[in-house]
């Protein structure tokens, strides 16, 4: 019998993988793209011991991000003053599917959301949600049917925070949440939003979360500019999804 070995996705030439391992999607294009950014460090001929240092310095002298302007602050939070509500709460339950190494993730994601859409169309109030965490959960909470009680954004992975804090559903989130730990099915019991703020109070928190929003607008840009210059084998970025670890 003989077996057929899968070429290495490479970035000019680079392999991004070792001999025989597979990667997910996601795996992939975020190491294609460090690989972009330290090659670009290489060229501007920034030499330092550790790469995410590299692509640090590399990105401070490529990206130009303008100050958010006082108009633009207030623009966000007029849209949405309940993001930046002091100490939001939310009273949650989740089923957690759990990232593991050697995990198939393509498989695991369609599995959440099969459940996920089960759980949608479960009877309001019913014991649907309990069973399934019970039965599926990856998360010990499992065992009480996914049951998370009142947290605040400070008690949640800040990946996990951002899409369930600072919204008005109640009742079990449409989309899957992702977080470094896998990927959620999340219902939303009850939300107390807290003390609403005025602008004053919270306009250099809005101003940061422009900038930041700002600041990966432009990496995605740069990596796309990157990307058209180079020779991709094996992977394909696309605008949404185009991000990176150091």
């Amino acid at each position: 019998m003989t077996t057929t070995l899968i070429a290495p996705a490479k970035v000019n030439g680079v392999p991004l993988q070792q001999p025989g391992e597979v990667l997910d999607d996601d795996t992939l294009r975020q190491r294609a793209c460090t690989e972009l950014l330290r090659q670009a460090a290489q060229r501007a001929g920034i030499e330092t011991v550790s790469v995410p240092d590299a692509i640090e310095r590399l990105l401070e002298q490529a990206l130009s991000i303008d100050e958010p302007s006082e108009e633009a602050c207030r623009r966000a939070f007029d849209a949405k003053p309940e993001r930046f509500a002091r100490q939001e709460r939310l009273h949650l339950r989740h089923i957690l599917f759990g990232v593991t190494p050697g995990v198939d993730v393509v498989a695991l994601r369609q599995r959440a959301e099969a459940h996920l859409l089960e759980l949608r169309c479960a009877e309001p109030g019913g014991t649907a949600f309990d069973s399934a965490a019970h039965r599926w959960s990856n998360c010990p909470t499992g065992a009480s049917g996914g049951d998370l009680g009142w947290l605040t954004q400070q008690d949640c992975a800040d990946e996990f925070a951002r899409t369930v804090f600072g919204q008005d559903t109640i009742g079990v989130l449409p989309r899957l949440v992702h977080s470094r730990f896998g990927l959620h099915i999340v219902e939303v019991l009850a939300r107390d939003v807290g003390v609403a703020p005025a602008f004053e109070d919270v306009h250099a928190a809005v101003a940061q979360t422009l900038r930041q929003q700002a600041w990966a607008n432009a990496v995605r840009h740069y990596l796309h500019k990157l990307a058209d210059g180079a020779v991709l084998e094996g992977v394909h970025l696309d605008a949404e999804a185009t991000t990176f670890a150091q």
